[in-house]
């Protein structure tokens, strides 16, 4: 095949400051951080010779404000070890570079001949949620057009999907905050259940300084230190503790009774499995004090302006969705969504962790959040993308189901992977590790080497943060422009320009793959238009022009949806459900052999699978490896002290982590941070039980031992 023709469209890739840098100019541009779904505003700077960073003023989630990561990520831009040129496994199993026609090429004629000798589900797509809008978007048509597959899915299924079901089941739509950010600073009591933003998302508590916060969490955090009341549960037991506040709001007079019979409905189903968690019981199973419970319901109820949020510490367990159900039961019981001053919220956590799901990565969803089993969600897609909506596959697997199948009789055979980083941030990590390399064919497009590069048969060296234009949407969600300071290195192309490779060398039409963002986002407003995550108004010249855009924006005149549901909530009736949900244990409780819980989490200067944080020194020099929080009396216990090396171990491995010593943990519980590489990855240690509903997997429960690692020498 003659050289690329994905090399076009210059100057609509790189953005004007980056041509501006070619011509030795200083140049500044507004974006946003490479981070978290806040989404920070960001002013970069380049002077010829280093990018610099500062916050925006004026953007008003982070006002001024950016965590240690967001001070540091330009550092992301100059690591020493960047992919630079695509690697192809050869005969003697080493990496080694290959041009971009020999790697795309090869990887075309393997997917394209796996599909015809076993079919299109042959062939599977894992993508991220750090991607953006755009090649979310693409990412999915890609799957479901070019290569006619039904096994697509993303690590945002890890994230935020307990919540999303939820809200939908709830509301009739997804959304993480359905209302500003802003909205915060002026609460009077905010809960925040299993959220620990002090850490996770440091410039959001600009906004949670006023309101007096109740937290629920089996740790003592940054954010529970600042909190006026500390629910403090066994981990697990956080769906009892929701069911046992609902009680107690009904039972100590707190229930809005006019806002259930105007705004709600399935109150008495809800009531029928709550009206038995009685405090005492609660604290039974929870062992968060009676008089804590009472507190937190009266603190909830009595204030003027309040909100629950909720995190993935509710949301990430075999049975999420029917506890971030219950937290959403307990605002329904005070009458708290779909008013001003006072709302229920989940905390979006990867940067396009809202946008990513919206746009068709999801196993069972297609561009706007329209569900693929529906007809005239198909019919509206295809429509758009011009293609029969018979030839369009139905739901997939979900995201560890899909890895899980991997290379096995009936699952896919092959793999393209972008934006994620399964071998650290999957559960069951060392089956996920293997699955992986059951695989007659792994691609795996990013931007530095990862864990899950090394097992990779092609590797892809794509654009970063900074060096791509398109959209985000952040926890709010608010659409934002991510903007280009500087053109990729050389040698290394955007994943749009990838997908349109590919798809061209498997028979796609060039046009139905575009390089340009802001084409793609075209189309993509086009295929949302009508969906629950209507994106049909928003347009880069309204961005660009400062718009603050909330979806749904159905036409180019709407202002955009700040707060939803003020008037009616999403179904067809107006009225928000209540969700009828009854406890159940864990999938694994402490034993015998096994007689703590670890809980996994992150840490402030780490990053999900850390791929990137890891190679940033000051990062690292604040949280350099893996450690184990454990109590004092627990760490004794077992011989261990500060500074030791300890291994902890469930049913599935071990991991290797440096003790730390918490006397505020729980005595019958370790903690241990996931973004660590090697014999230091906690997801060792997680195992493969998932939501039914959403297909979460259990990351916040493990039943482990732990016991002294001497470290061997040589």
């Amino acid at each position: 095949m003659s050289a690329d023709r994905t090399r076009g469209a210059t100057a609509d890739r790189t953005g004007g400051a980056a041509a501006d840098r070619t011509r030795g100019a200083t140049v500044t541009v507004s974006t946003h951080c490479a981070y978290c779904a806040l989404q920070c505003g960001t002013r970069l700077h380049h002077d010829g010779r280093a990018v610099g960073v500062e916050p925006s003023p004026d953007f008003p989630v982070n006002r001024g404000r950016l965590c240690q990561k967001g001070w540091t990520a330009p550092a992301l831009l100059t690591v020493p070890d960047r992919l630079r040129t695509p690697l192809v496994r050869r005969a003697d199993g080493a990496l080694a570079p290959a041009g971009w026609d020999e790697a795309l090429d090869l990887v075309a004629s393997r997917l394209t001949r796996l599909r015809e000798e076993h079919g299109p589900d042959a062939v599977a797509v894992f993508g991220g949620g750090g991607l953006t809008n755009e090649k979310a978007y693409a990412l999915g048509k890609f799957a479901r057009v070019a290569l006619g597959t039904s096994q697509i899915d993303y690590n945002g299924r890890f994230c935020m999907s307990s919540a999303a079901a939820a809200g939908n089941a709830a509301f009739g739509v997804d959304r993480g905050l359905p209302f500003p950010v802003t909205d915060l600073a002026d609460a009077d009591v905010v809960l925040l259940a299993g959220a620990n933003p002090a850490e996770t998302m440091p410039p959001l508590m600009r906004h949670l300084a006023r309101p007096r916060l109740v937290v629920v969490d089996p740790r003592r955090t940054r954010t529970a230190e600042q909190a006026v009341l500390h629910l403090q549960p066994a981990p697990g037991t956080d769906l009892a503790l929701a069911l046992g506040l609902l009680h107690l709001a009904v039972t100590d007079g707190h229930l809005d009774k006019e806002y259930l019979d105007t705004r709600t409905t399935g109150f008495d189903a809800a009531w029928r499995y709550a009206v038995a968690w009685w405090p005492e019981r609660v604290e039974q199973v929870t062992g968060v004090p009676v008089a804590d419970q009472r507190e937190a319901v009266r603190l909830l109820a009595e204030a003027g302006r309040r909100y629950v949020l909720t995190g993935r510490g509710v949301e990430q367990h075999s049975k999420g969705t029917d506890t971030t159900a219950a937290f959403i039961n307990l605002a329904l019981a005070l009458g708290l969504p779909g008013r001003m001053g006072s709302g229920y919220g989940c905390l979006t956590g990867q940067g396009n962790g809202q946008g990513g799901r919206e746009h068709g990565q999801k196993a069972d969803q297609l561009p706007g959040y329209r569900m693929i089993t529906d007809p005239e969600a198909r019919a509206h897609v295809a429509a758009v993308w011009g293609v029969d909506p018979d030839s369009l596959p139905g739901p997939g697997r979900s995201a560890y189901r899909l890895l899980d199948a991997l290379g096995t009789p009936d699952g896919p055979r092959a793999l393209l992977l972008m934006g994620s980083n399964p071998v650290v941030s999957a559960p069951h990590a060392a089956h996920v590790a293997r699955r992986l390399a059951a695989l007659d064919l792994l691609v795996v497009a990013d931007l530095v080497p990862s864990e899950t590069t090394e097992l990779a048969d092609v590797v892809l060296p794509v654009a970063q943060w900074a060096e791509e234009e398109g959209t985000m949407t952040n926890l709010e969600g608010r659409v934002l422009r991510r903007r280009a300071l500087l053109a990729p290195p050389e040698g290394v192309r955007t994943d749009l320009e990838v997908l349109h490779g590919l798809a061209v060398r498997m028979g796609q039409p060039a046009e139905r793959f575009p390089v340009s963002p802001r084409a793609v986002f075209d189309e993509l407003r086009r295929a949302s238009g009508g969906g629950r995550a209507d994106y049909a108004g928003i347009t880069y010249e309204r961005l660009d022009a400062g718009e603050a855009l909330h979806w749904p924006c159905p036409d180019e005149d709407h202002p955009g949806t700040p707060r939803l549901f003020l008037d009616r909530f999403a179904h067809a009736d107006g009225r928000a459900r209540f969700a009828p949900v009854e406890y159940r244990d864990p999938a694994e409780t402490p034993g015998a052999g096994h007689p703590l819980h670890a809980t996994t989490g992150r840490v402030l200067a780490q990053y999900q699978s850390g791929a990137q944080t890891r190679r940033v020194p000051d990062l690292m020099d604040a949280a350099p490896e893996a450690h184990v929080e454990i109590h004092p009396d627990t760490a004794a216990r077992y011989g261990l002290s500060e500074g030791d090396l300890a291994r902890v171990t469930s049913a599935r491995g071990s991991t290797i982590a440096r003790v730390r010593l918490v006397r505020t943990l729980r005595t019958d519980t370790v903690f241990l941070p996931f973004h660590f590489p090697g014999a230091g990855r906690a997801n060792l240690l997680t195992g493969p039980a998932l939501d039914p509903v959403s297909g979460m997997p259990e990351f916040k429960v493990s039943a482990v031992r732990v016991e002294p690692w001497q470290e061997r020498t040589t």
